[in-house]
């Protein structure tokens, strides 16, 4: 096994294309040899000797030929991936190089869940700023359903939230940073506020903002649900935008699931109140994936550091 990894690892980088690699990943956008082939501008024939040529050089099959075109085996879908992910390291080092030739010092991609969103976040890339105060930052909110494969490809440096139980962690590093409490919100002066003591049936007529299906939460939400008699909100929305859940909140009588340094904030102030009955679901990770330290920059690598440091001060 070791001897024919090193057979293939010399073989490869002495003969491989980044033409060749280009050319993989249109198949796998389009699965057809031609129209790949049409995008990289050479002729089919070409094409398809630059795909055998791979096949030969890795000693598999990349892709198979179907009604609906051609598809990537196993095999193919690795290699897509690898690509993907090579282009992307070279899109991230040409841009810092940029960055510093126009005095930045650096440039970081930030993945954001809610739970990272109002002050952890924030807070993590003032500190950055203090120290490095030409960084360039873009941030990028969504779910681990979004963000994760992102960060697999090489498009976003880290992820910052609630860490997943399960899913998204092959090829990845996870740092916790602290656990999370969810409370149960309402606008202030909801009328389920007024019970000192409140049974889940007192929650049942009103409608909920859940978190989409594809989460963490939103699964050991339903599994409670489906404890309590196969119930099912009367009227459900699924977000995961902390402005358009606050929003609605204020404007109805909705319940809404949030972590409490999330709605720390608004509760204080008055915004949103916390409804008094503790939730069935455990304290979930807060935390920081990324692909390996290795492969941070060094404006990344002192972000991360300011998240521990703003953590360990929560």
């Amino acid at each position: 096994m070791a001897v024919r990894h090193s057979r293939i690892v010399d073989r490869v980088l002495t003969r491989l294309k980044l033409k060749q690699l280009r050319l993989l990943v249109a198949v796998g956008k389009h699965n057809n040899i031609q129209n790949a082939a049409r995008e990289l501008n050479v002729s089919q024939p070409a094409a398809t000797k630059m795909i055998k040529d791979l096949e030969l050089d890795f000693e598999v099959q990349l892709f198979e030929r179907t009604n609906r075109g051609v598809i990537p085996t196993p095999y193919g879908e690795a290699l897509i991936r690898h690509g993907k992910l090579i282009f992307a390291q070279v899109s991230n080092a040409a841009q810092e190089l940029d960055d510093l030739n126009e005095g930045s010092s650096g440039r970081i991609v930030i993945g954001t869940l809610l739970a990272a969103s109002p002050q952890l976040l924030p807070l993590a890339i003032e500190k950055l700023l203090h120290t490095r105060p030409s960084v360039s930052i873009k941030v990028v909110e969504g779910t681990n359903e979004v963000l994760m494969p992102a960060l697999k490809s090489g498009e976003i440096d880290l992820v910052v939230g609630r860490l997943p139980a399960q899913r998204h962690r092959s090829d990845l590093e996870q740092l916790q940073l602290f656990d999370e409490k969810i409370l149960l919100v309402a606008r202030h002066g909801h009328p389920i506020c007024a019970s000192p003591k409140l049974s889940f049936d007192d929650l049942k007529p009103w409608g909920w903002i859940l978190p989409p299906i594809e989460t963490t939460l939103r699964r050991q939400l339903d599994q409670f649900f489906v404890r309590q008699g196969q119930y099912a909100p009367a009227v459900a929305i699924e977000s995961v935008s902390y402005l358009t859940n606050r929003a609605v909140l204020q404007a109805g009588d909705f319940i809404g699931l949030m972590p409490a340094h999330v709605a720390a904030q608004d509760i204080a102030s008055g915004l949103l109140q916390e409804i008094p009955w503790s939730l069935p679901i455990d304290d979930g990770p807060v935390g920081v994936s990324f692909r390996s330290a290795d492969q941070l920059s060094p404006a990344a690598t002192v972000f991360l550091q300011a998240l521990q440091d703003v953590a360990a001060s929560m």
